[in-house]
């Protein structure tokens, strides 16, 4: 069932309503304010990562590089040593990384071909 709430432009809150209840938690009257409020903070406490040990410092200077973290990465997942939150963070991290050195070699390639053409020209 859903929440009895109505809001303020006019439509039904679409949250599921609590057991024995016609509101959803945020909406329940009879739930005072101030402790929805706080176990909000308190909620968002909980679902924050903290590794129980710092992970060691690793360089990533190449594609290369990138590669090894992410191969770390997968098997402190497979065995148990990582949250999978973290990995995630890594992996999309890792992403804008090699994204990033993809565009650095392009740039590079493309200052080659300037400096060739230049040259071209002034030789004619």
């Amino acid at each position: 069932m859903k929440c009895s709430f109505i809001k303020e432009n006019g439509k039904q809150c679409q949250a599921n309503a609590m057991s024995e209840s016609d509101y959803c938690y945020l909406h329940n009257p009879e739930i005072a304010e101030e402790v929805k409020r706080l176990n909000q903070i308190k909620g968002g406490e909980n679902r924050a990562v903290v590794l129980k040990e710092a992970l060691p410092p690793m360089e990533i200077h190449t594609p290369d590089d990138t590669i090894s973290l992410l191969a770390d990465t997968i098997g402190r997942v497979r065995a148990g040593e990582m949250d999978i939150k973290v990995a995630n963070c890594i992996g999309v991290l890792s992403g804008h990384l090699l994204k990033a050195f993809e565009v650095a070699r392009l740039n590079d390639k493309v200052e080659l071909i300037e400096r060739v053409v230049l040259e071209k020209r002034e030789y004619r």
